[in-house]
C-alpha cells in the first residue's frame, strides 16, 4: 500500500511525503479498506504546521473522512461491499484498517467521493443543529462560513430539517454556487457588515448562528442572535479566537455553545451511536448531497493541499488513492 505520512511539522508540507508499507492486517473487530475516496480538510494543513489541537505522535498518516471497497471476510461486510467510514487518521492511503463499528454502507445515493465528504462535516453539523441547537422547522439559521466543508453540510441540513437559511460567504462567486445547488433563503457577503441585514430578513434576529469562523465574523454575529437564540461555535477558521463580554449573552438571552462532535460521541457513546445512525437514514434516504469540489490522485496531494490553502473549495476537496 502507499500512504501519505506526516514525518515532521513544518511550514509548506514540508514534512510530508508518500511511502510504501504492507497492507495492514486487520486486529480482532476492525475491517480493512481499499480506499477510493478521502476527504482533505483545514484541519489536515493545521495539523501539518503543528498548529492543530490534537498532536499525534510521528509519523502519522492523515485523513478522516474515507469510502472505499472491503478487502477480506469475518465481519457483517462481505469483500468487494461499498463502504464509508470516519476515523482520526490514515485515510490518505491506498488501504486502511479501522473498527467495524466506524463504518456504514455507501449510500446508492452518494459515489466514492460523495460519501468521503459526508463523514464528519455533515456529524458536526448534526450534533450541531439537533443535540445543541434544538432546530425546529421554521427556525432562522445564519450559517457562516457556508462555503467551507462544515458550513455547506450546515446549509444542507438545516434545509433538509426544515430551516430557513442564510448563508455567508466573502465570496460572491462562492454564494452564486450555493445559491444553485442549495438554494438557501438568503445570501449575505459578509464584508461590509451584515448585522442590519439578518435583523431585516429574519424580523429581529437568528434563531441559531452556526460559526465555523470566529475572529470578526463572531463579534459583529452576537449582535443579530434573536434573544434567547443559540450560539454555536463550531472553530475558529478566521484566526482570532474572539472574546465576549459576559453581560451581553446575559441582556440579549441568547446561549453560547461549544461543539465538538467527535469529543460528544466520545463522552456519551450511546448518543454517538445514534447520531451515527440517524446519519446513515439520512444518507441513504438521498435527501442531502454532500459537493465536491474537486478531485486529486494520491499523488497530487500538494496541489489539493495548495488549493485549500487559497481557499478556494467550495465543500471537499477529495484525494483518490485508487486513481
Amino acid at each position: 500500500m502507499r500512504a501519505l505520512i506526516l514525518e515532521r511539522t513544518a511550514a509548506d508540507f514540508a514534512g510530508l511525503s508518500l511511502r510504501d508499507f504492507p497492507v495492514p492486517a486487520p486486529a480482532e473487530g476492525e475491517v480493512v479498506v481499499q480506499v477510493k475516496a478521502a476527504a482533505a480538510t483545514f484541519v489536515d494543513l493545521l495539523m501539518c504546521a503543528g498548529a492543530y489541537q490534537f498532536k499525534p505522535g510521528l509519523p502519522y498518516v492523515l485523513g478522516g473522512d474515507f469510502s472505499g471497497l472491503v478487502v477480506g471476510e469475518g465481519t457483517r461486510f462481505a469483500a468487494g461491499d461499498a463502504v464509508m467510514g470516519m476515523n482520526r487518521g490514515g485515510a490518505f492511503a491506498t488501504h486502511i484498517a479501522v473498527p467495524e463499528r466506524q463504518l456504514a454502507p455507501k449510500p446508492d445515493a452518494f459515489d466514492f467521493a460523495q460519501a468521503a465528504a459526508f463523514g464528519q462535516s455533515y456529524l458536526t453539523a448534526y450534533v450541531a443543529l439537533v443535540r445543541h441547537g434544538g432546530l425546529a422547522v421554521g427556525d432562522w439559521l445564519l450559517v457562516h462560513g457556508a462555503s467551507g466543508g462544515v458550513g455547506l453540510a450546515a446549509v444542507d441540513l438545516g434545509r433538509r430539517m426544515g430551516a430557513k437559511i442564510i448563508a455567508t460567504s466573502a465570496s460572491d462567486e462562492k454564494l452564486q454556487l450555493i445559491d444553485a445547488e442549495y438554494a438557501p433563503d438568503a445570501l449575505l457577503n459578509i464584508r461590509g457588515g451584515f448585522r442590519e441585514r439578518v435583523k431585516e430578513i429574519t424580523g429581529g434576529g437568528a434563531d441559531i448562528v452556526y460559526d465555523p469562523v470566529g475572529a470578526d465574523v463572531f463579534d459583529e454575529s452576537v449582535r443579530c442572535v434573536r434573544y434567547g437564540g443559540r450560539y454555536l461555535i463550531i472553530g475558529f477558521a478566521g484566526g482570532r479566537i474572539p472574546t465576549i463580554a459576559a453581560n451581553y449573552p446575559l441582556i440579549k438571552g441568547f446561549s453560547l455553545i461549544g461543539v465538538r462532535a467527535g469529543e460528544h460521541g466520545r463522552r456519551f457513546p450511546d448518543k454517538g451511536r445514534e447520531d451515527r445512525i440517524a446519519l446513515s437514514e439520512i444518507a441513504a434516504s438521498g435527501g442531502v448531497s454532500p459537493h465536491v469540489h474537486a478531485r486529486f490522485a494520491l499523488e497530487d496531494w500538494r496541489a489539493a493541499f495548495e488549493m485549500m490553502k487559497r481557499r478556494e473549495p467550495v465543500g471537499r476537496v477529495i484525494l483518490e488513492p485508487g486513481r
